[in-house]
């Protein structure tokens, strides 16, 4: 199937350590079971999802020292082509344990190293040099310490001169940047949050569909992006654009781990974009691959088989 060029974009990257323990508990050492090891980092994830559902992309990824040099080979071990920018001393790791007794899961994540001044100037560079005319570039994951907070708006200019769409997702002060001084004149196609930074952007709860919906379309109304999609859990996902407010839910399933359900539903949102699909296919598809991301144990992403599953019981509506 036809589809546009993906750049996916990945400024602070870990290889994800999963595990599980029968229980967590202070004092003793805790015996992990053996321990899986996977690319991680938000734009890797994308990629790696949207090669799972039948599409092509490339990351673009700061790499560093040994770890860095590790990430490198599980990325070619799935056939993710990488661009790998050199960043500063070691690439970070990160450690997610489920406790065997009661399904909980404990997430340890480790501090990126500091770029140093001019660093993210030449990665913006980098950037824009491999980026197809008319492609799509996802920009996802967190962002180095030293990496200035308007690094998403510094992006979005770059790539208005070869045309391609934006998409970004970010959370923390690179998110309140983009809110509080959004650059109308070069917005991002799409600004993608959860409800928990939804509800600490907007400083009150959105308890409701139609809550959502009105925050985020306050937010295309000042311009800090063309079209919004606010993750809302079990809930599903709300997109709006100008005339078009959305919600979809996925069904009822069983959840094993939450991790890699954000970055599945971006891999295959962002794919449908690149396909030309419109944004109702779109938000299925990215809420179907959630859902089947969420049966997964430990890091594991969606897949193809379980995404098409879910998606006809994925409903739809008009907000």
């Amino acid at each position: 199937m036809a589809q546009r060029a993906i750049l996916t974009v990945t400024l602070n990257p870990a290889v994800d350590v999963a595990a599980e323990v029968d229980r967590v508990e202070p004092g003793p050492k805790l015996r992990l079971s053996r321990p899986r090891s996977d690319p991680g980092g938000g734009g890797i994830n994308v990629a790696r999802a949207i090669g799972r559902l039948g599409g092509r992309a490339q990351a673009f990824v700061a790499l560093g020292g040994a770890m860095g040099a590790q990430l490198s080979w599980l990325l070619e071990h799935e056939g993710v082509r990488l661009h790998a920018f050199e960043a500063p001393g070691e690439t970070r790791h990160s450690l997610s344990v489920q406790e065997s007794e009661t399904g909980l899961e404990y997430r340890f994540v480790l501090p990126g190293e500091v770029w140093p001044a001019g660093r993210a100037r030449k990665a913006l560079a980098a950037i824009e040099a491999v980026v197809r005319s008319g492609g799509v570039v996802v920009l996802s994951g967190s962002q180095p310490p030293g990496v200035s907070d308007d690094f998403p708006t510094r992006l979005a200019r770059r790539l208005a001169g070869p045309g391609a769409m934006l998409i970004v997702d970010t959370s923390g002060a690179p998110l309140d940047r983009l809110v509080d001084v959004p650059d109308p004149g070069h917005p991002p196609k799409v600004l993608r949050m959860d409800d928990v930074e939804a509800e600490g952007v907007a400083g009150r709860r959105l308890p409701e569909p139609g809550d959502t919906a009105d925050f985020a379309a306050a937010l295309v109304a000042r311009g800090v992006a063309e079209t919004v999609v606010i993750a809302r859990g079990a809930d599903g996902n709300v997109l709006v654009r100008d005339g078009l407010r959305l919600h979809c839910r996925p069904p009822v399933v069983e959840v094993l781990s939450k991790v890699g359900a954000g970055d599945s539903f971006m891999g295959a949102f962002t794919l449908e974009l690149a396909r030309d699909a419109d944004w109702e296919v779109a938000l299925r598809q990215g809420t179907a691959a959630a859902a089947a991301a969420v049966t997964t144990p430990g890091t594991e992403l969606c897949s193809l088989e379980d995404t098409e599953r879910f998606a006809p019981g994925c409903s739809l509506e008009r907000l």
